[in-house]
Formats: C-alpha cells, structure tokens, sequence
C-alpha cells in the first residue's frame, strides 16, 4: 500500500513513539504508518444535519421520574 502525499517520516514516527516508550522498527513504523494513513483516508465525518437530527430524535417532552 503506497501513500503519495505521507507527511510523516519513517524515521519521525519511529522518534515519536520512541518518546512514548515503544521500540520499532523501520519496517515496523512504515506499517503502523500505512495503517493510521489507511484509518484517516476512510475516516468519515457525519454531517451536521445527521447529528442534529438524531438529537431532536431523541429528545421527548416526557419528564423522567
């Protein structure tokens, strides 16, 4: 899987989670790479218009007890 526009080095992310305490590889952060640009490429928003109809939806004039 191959990703034109990665802004994210091999190298930094190996940095990044070396901060954290995780060791990996080259190879290891350039598949932890593809996986979180893969999650983000197919990562959908809803709509405003989804979320505040599912609010009024929900929503009853009914006091709980």
């Amino acid at each position: 899987m191959s990703f034109i526009d990665k802004k994210v080095s091999d190298k930094r992310a190996i940095a990044i989670l070396a901060k954290n305490g995780i060791q990996v590889s080259e190879e290891e952060a350039g598949i932890i790479l593809d996986f979180l640009y893969l999650v983000a490429k197919n990562y959908n928003k809803p709509d405003e218009d989804q979320e505040a109809e599912s609010l009024r939806r929900n929503r009853t004039l009914k006091k709980r007890p």
